[in-house]
């Protein structure tokens, strides 16, 4: 399947069904009917009927979806690789929490090791090695494609050598501007405007309630 024709929020919504079904796999569910799934992921059953009809005809009417199959085709034809190794460039207090956490329910994989120019970082942390960035071509696992960005020193020149390395997946959590070539994709994570967001919607949400009693 080429998920360029698949719409943009439909494929945001499949890490959050594969997420799911692996937790279903794992207690031993062997089918679900989309009015089932719908209460694990807070997504409409039609939403999801339509969503899975993108990677062709997957359930039967009065029966449901087979979960291992589901899972298999989404790794098959998506593209999922659960034993993805990702890297962490910047072991400062951000980077430990996300060491320490660590635990991806088996969707993406693992980070499989950490970089910080710091010595007094680098060692075992959490049971992740951290090695320092004079290290980053030797000690990066090997096919490794996607980096999570903690830094906050020297971010485009770190981004040039990962790109040179092979990095085609970066998690920004830099908050700096930097430049990647074609076929680089840069997935920015910025909490403080996710609580700027929910400030305004919840704001919103008040908003109805305050005019009645006004």
């Amino acid at each position: 399947m080429r998920t360029n024709h698949v719409p943009k929020a439909t494929l945001q919504r499949y890490p959050v069904y594969l997420k799911a079904l692996r937790r279903l796999q794992k207690n031993g569910i062997k089918r679900i009917m989309s009015r089932e799934l719908s209460s694990f992921v807070d997504i409409e059953p039609t939403t999801i009927r339509r969503d899975f009809s993108f990677l062709g005809n997957l359930g039967k009417q009065g029966y449901g979806y087979d979960v291992d199959r589901l899972i298999d085709i989404f790794n098959q034809q998506l593209g999922v690789d659960f034993d993805e190794k990702l890297i962490l460039v910047g072991a400062g207090n951000l980077g430990r929490a996300l060491l320490n956490y660590n635990k991806w329910d088996h969707v993406v994989g693992e980070v499989a090791c950490a970089f910080d120019v710091d010595p007094e970082k680098q060692g075992s942390q959490f049971g992740v090695n951290v090695w320092s960035m004079d290290d980053l071509e030797e000690k990066m696992p090997k096919g490794c494609r996607i980096a999570i960005l903690t830094i906050s020193h020297d971010v485009q020149a770190t981004v040039d050598r990962l790109v040179k390395a092979g990095i085609t997946g970066l998690v920004d959590f830099t908050h700096q501007h930097f430049k990647v070539p074609r076929g680089v994709v840069i997935k920015s994570i910025d909490v403080v405007s996710s609580i700027q967001e929910l400030v305004f919607i919840t704001n919103s949400m008040n908003e109805p309630a305050q005019r009645q009693r006004d």
